[in-house]
């Protein structure tokens, strides 16, 4: 799908203004002989696009949210989330060196998540791992741009639920927005993989697929019925990742979305502009929309008639009578004298329990004359 920007931008003040959901598999940096190369090719592709397209943002932080893989909070302390709070951190494997991070962010974090529930463990001393720095060089920010570097608890049971994870993705949202922060939010994690286990070279590509067109249609939501057991079956552990980003960013069609299986790994990426138009929520007209305020006298109307039959027997025997009690436009008072249900549900967007109900009422007293 393409990268390209969507018409109509309205600038965020604060908060996440772009998202990114996207792989870290160890293969992208050390292209191992196992791998189809040009595969990893097409994947870092994508990464550089979509980086490319985030830095015309002109963001004030980069947020990454990605786990530990038993290096640092496996045994001694295992916090659902934490961030690191240092000026600079070192990398590890083939990423060795200082990585800057945002040290005032991930300090003003901690107090504001814990004012909305959120007790955020801090850490001054983990290393980055490569789940963090993959994702970050292939989407073209140097090493001297600083990351605020968010873990979450993906492998060591209890993990938090898909329902915490989502809810801390709001309540950053709003601490971000209070902080005054223009965020770009990566959520680093692949789709489908076991990592050492017996399972590595057999990734759910099924669910995977399931779980992308949906992700693909703006439905972020979805994941929210997954349980910790479904993300365990299907090698979605690390998916805690999108569902915080999900929990930020809420439903929203992506523009930029590549889905590539592998033998061992499911390579998904997907971006979020939040400053353009968000069809999949703003254009969705409900098949049970909100009473129409603007309509208060006409819904009165067809409610009386809905519930009152001895309304409903003099509407029948007067319509234009009975209607002259009610403060109606005229185009209104035509379509109520007509009684056009149709119209009344679907132009005036009159409840459709109250046109349904109405109607039955008005049905039988017609029986009745």
């Amino acid at each position: 799908m393409s990268t390209a920007q969507t018409p109509g931008l309205r600038r965020k003040p604060a908060g996440v203004v772009a998202a990114a959901a996207v792989p870290h598999a160890p293969q992208l940096l050390s292209r191992p002989d196992t791998e189809d190369l040009a595969q990893v090719d097409r994947v870092q592709a994508q990464l550089a696009a979509i980086g490319e397209a985030f830095r015309r943002k002109e963001a004030d932080c980069v947020v990454v949210i990605s786990n530990d893989h038993g290096d640092h909070f496996v045994t001694h302390s295992v916090p659902p989330f934490c961030v690191h709070v240092a000026r600079s951190a070192d990398g590890m494997h083939k990423h060795r060196g200082d990585w800057a991070l945002d040290a005032e962010l991930g300090y003003a974090l901690v107090p504001e998540m814990s004012a909305v529930g959120f007790d955020l463990a801090f850490t001054l001393g983990a290393k980055l791992q490569t789940a963090f720095t993959i994702p970050y060089e292939y989407m073209g920010f140097t090493r001297e741009t600083p990351m605020t570097a968010l873990f979450v608890n993906s492998y060591v049971p209890p993990q938090p639920s898909p329902t915490r994870c989502f809810a801390f993705g709001q309540a950053l949202e709003r601490a971000l927005c209070k902080l005054g922060k223009r965020a770009i939010l990566v959520a680093s994690g692949g789709l489908s993989h076991y990592p050492g286990t017996r399972h590595y070279p057999h990734p759910d590509v099924k669910t995977d697929e399931g779980l992308f067109a949906r992700m693909c249609e703006g439905d972020l939501q979805h994941l929210l019925g997954l349980n910790e057991r479904e993300l365990d079956r299907t090698g979605n552990v690390e998916l805690r990742s999108t569902l915080m980003l999900a929990g930020a960013i809420g439903d929203r069609k992506p523009f930029a979305a590549h889905f590539e299986p592998s033998w061992h790994h499911t390579y998904a990426s997907l971006a979020w502009d939040l400053e353009t138009p968000n069809p999949a929520v703003d254009d969705y007209e409900l098949i049970y929309p909100a009473l129409p305020a603007d309509r208060a006298p006409l819904v009165e109307a067809v409610l009386r008639l809905r519930t009152s039959p001895e309304d409903a027997r003099r509407f029948v025997a007067d319509p234009a009578a009975w209607s002259h009690a009610f403060r109606l436009a005229p185009d209104e008072r035509e379509a109520l004298v007509a009684f056009d249900t149709e119209r009344l549900r679907d132009q005036f967007r009159i409840h459709a329990l109250l046109t349904a109900g109405a109607a039955m009422q008005v049905g039988l007293q017609r029986k009745n004359t």
